[in-house]
């Protein structure tokens, strides 16, 4: 018999607000055990780096993280001109310096980023980066030494602006499909003005629906969890997880379905059918029961207009 994971069977999502210079997977960890959760895992890395928004899901949430891995996202980025790196960001080591364009004007680099940058691109991911190859990250392979030829891959950008320009930097915003690498797109900048580039900033302002009001930081994380005078453990459960958005958020863009009480028991033993609610209902729908803002899970309803679950939530 499988073993349960230990920690208390609270599921939800959280909006972390990143710090600089701490892991994706860490950051996890830490709200993981501020929360106690049996389960959790964040909806799309970002580098050490880099500060903001980090979906963070708990328990049953976990099981539809994968549709804010795909979703898009916005961030603010600042580039440093005249240096390039062989990470393309400010943790590497400075590979060439070149002068910056004395000339280089506003004009200039909007019409580059509207040439180049714009609608679907290729885009050659850094080797410094969480891709695989034969199972093994490229930035393990390039701190070993090894060279690694790194294919190009296509991403949508979806809008992006210049915000300013200083004698040598660049402040960028950019909204674009998932797997885009924003120190790709300052490092081909970089080489489209002559002088290079690397990433000093980045900020994840948005993924998927969510965007950074709705964020929260460790540090307030941690006081929330502290105790107050001699409350409970459980008052202070109560009070962390208010802060959680509901299971079903990562797919909170599905339409819903309200399933009756004898189709709940149906779908759980997994038959198909046609939902008394379904109307003209089709594909991916997010499942409840009726009356009782239950949350079941994932279904879909297929050309044939029947029902099928694709991923329900525990009801353990």
């Amino acid at each position: 018999m499988a073993r349960k994971p230990k920690g208390r069977p609270i599921s939800g999502l959280f909006l972390l607000d990143k710090p600089q210079g701490l892991s994706s997977n860490s950051a996890l960890q830490r709200v993981k055990r501020l929360y106690g959760a049996a389960k959790a895992g964040h909806t799309g890395a970002l580098d050490p780096l880099a500060t903001g928004l980090l979906p963070i899901c708990l328990g049953e949430a976990t099981k539809f993280s994968q549709y804010l891995l795909d979703s898009d996202k916005r961030y603010l980025t600042t580039a440093k001109l005249g240096q390039r790196t062989d990470t393309c960001d400010a943790e590497g080591e400075i590979t060439e310096e070149k002068p910056v364009p004395r000339d280089l004007t506003l004009e200039q680099i909007e019409a580059l980023l509207v040439e180049h940058f714009s609608g679907e691109i290729e885009q050659v991911p850094p080797v410094y980066s969480a891709l695989k190859l034969n199972g093994q990250p490229l930035y393990k392979l390039a701190r070993q030494g090894v060279e690694v030829e790194v294919k190009p891959r296509q991403v949508r950008i979806h809008e992006i602006k210049l915000l300013a320009l200083r004698e040598d930097e660049v402040d960028l915003e950019v909204f674009c499909s998932k797997g885009t690498y924003i120190r790709s797109i300052v490092e081909d900048l970089g080489l489209l003005l002559g002088c290079g580039a690397h990433v000093t900033v980045l900020r994840r302002l948005q993924t998927g629906p969510f965007d950074a009001s709705q964020m929260m930081t460790l540090e307030q994380l941690q006081s929330l969890a502290e105790p107050r005078g001699e409350e409970t453990e459980n008052s202070i459960h109560q009070r962390l997880d208010a802060l959680l958005l509901p299971a079903w958020s990562p797919v909170a863009q599905l339409p819903a379905l309200e399933l009756t009480e004898e189709e709940v028991d149906r779908m759980r033993v997994g038959q198909r059918f046609r939902a008394a609610n379904a109307g003209s209902l089709s594909g991916e729908l997010r499942l409840f029961a009726e009356g009782q803002e239950i949350f079941m899970g994932i279904g879909e309803i297929g050309a044939d207009g029947v029902l099928r679950a694709k991923r329900l939530v525990s009801t353990a």
